[in-house]
């Protein structure tokens, strides 16, 4: 089996047999990183550019390790200090770029759909590493991975997403794959931070914490992005943590232990308190590691078999 598109732009419409190829691959790849020698040869003689016009550390790091592991030749772009400061727009960008003889693009742009622009104007495979508000497919992959490998299963899983849906592109592509998986997925925040009309995916709302506390296997925190928000949509950041903000205190009211996960960077002592952070049943570490080997996965299936 094969995945049926030559680009990853989102889990939208992904089938369940897709990403299990995608997780099934990810843990073959998972294994080599724990090897002394962490290089394999698949795309050896390919060039992968990443394509980044917002900051990232663990996305675009993540992905050049994933492309050096696979021997890919990597070339990596930011937008500052380029042509872009100039007026230079995606489109020229990329074709000036793919004139150089590149094989497969990673694009991180603020404008929802820039991936999907990209398969318009070029011949390369174009991986999603985050368009706007739209979809981190990635993102929700290493998620969905971490949680099988936690799990031992998606289906029935339950699983809360906390915090800023409206403003995420995290929480998108992960009520579109644990669905498809077969979870429970609900969403947990302010009104004011939850889009309209969002149990048409399939996902409970609450607006009250100590509700879903009770019945979740795991939360997925998300961090509060500020830099997207406009004013007014909860009092401060004070009264956010003492409602929605996970804590010890609250989640000790759990009949069993919660996993926590957290796609970062961390709002310490704001979405998430830092000994939850830090403590026995975070998985946020084990989600940067397995987001390499999800990396290498989605690589080497467009790379190789599309």
């Amino acid at each position: 089996m094969k995945l049926k598109s030559r680009h990853l732009l989102g889990l939208d419409g992904m089938s369940k047999e897709e990403i299990t190829l995608l997780l099934d691959t990810a843990a073959s790849f998972r294994e080599i990183l724990d090897r002394p020698i962490k290089k394999v040869p698949p795309l050896q003689g390919k060039t992968v550019v990443n394509l980044f016009f917002e900051s990232s550390t663990r996305t675009r790091i993540s992905f050049e390790l994933a492309e050096r592991r696979l021997s890919a030749d990597v070339v990596n772009f930011a937008s500052s200090g380029s042509s872009v400061s100039k007026g230079e727009t995606l489109k020229d960008t990329a074709r000036n770029i793919e004139a150089m003889k590149i094989d497969m693009v990673v694009i991180r742009h603020s404008a929802p759909g820039s991936a999907q622009f990209l398969t318009r104007v070029l011949d390369a495979n174009i991986i999603n590493a985050g368009d706007g508000w739209h979809e981190h497919p990635t993102q929700g992959l290493l998620d969905m991975y971490t949680l099988r490998e936690k799990f031992g299963t998606l289906e029935g899983l339950r699983v809360c997403i906390l915090g800023d849906i409206t403003h995420s592109r995290v929480a998108r592509s992960n009520v579109f794959g644990l669905t498809t998986m077969g979870a429970r997925v609900s969403i947990c925040g302010p009104a004011t931070l939850i889009p309209r009309d969002i149990e048409d995916l399939g996902v409970k709302v609450y607006h009250n914490l100590e509700d879903v506390i009770p019945e979740a296997d795991a939360f997925n925190v998300l961090r509060i992005q500020l830099e997207r928000q406009k004013s007014g949509l909860f009092p401060s950041l004070r009264e956010y943590h003492r409602f929605f903000g996970l804590t010890k205190e609250k989640v000790a009211a759990a009949p069993k232990p919660i996993t926590i996960m957290h796609p970062g960077p961390i709002n310490r002592d704001v979405e998430l308190s830092a000994d939850l952070a830090d403590g026995e049943h975070s998985v946020i570490l084990q989600q940067v590691t397995n987001g390499v080997a999800i990396r290498m996965a989605v690589l080497y299936l467009l790379g190789t078999t599309n």
